[in-house]
């Protein structure tokens, strides 16, 4: 299939048919890159910050999620009143 590459804004793009869209499963988000002179575009390997959830449910169930810096007040915080 032969499409044209369109002006969008300042940069420009090809629109992809919603039927190729969905054969492939693509949703919300997509992997881009060039490899040897083509552009290669697939459904993401992982979902953005896939599995933090659970590892901050671990981290918090294990004791360890206390701060690692401490607090940093500044120096009119003196002054605030709760």
């Amino acid at each position: 299939m032969r499409v044209t590459i369109r002006r969008m804004g300042n940069s420009q793009g090809v629109l992809i048919p919603k039927p190729i869209l969905a054969q492939l499963g693509f949703e919300n988000e997509v992997e881009m890159e060039v490899e040897n002179g083509a552009l290669i575009i697939r459904k993401p390997r992982t979902k953005s910050r896939g599995g933090w959830a659970e590892a901050s449910r671990a981290i918090a169930a294990a004791g360890e999620d206390t701060l690692v810096m401490g607090e940093f007040p500044n120096a009119d915080d003196v002054e605030l009143q709760w």
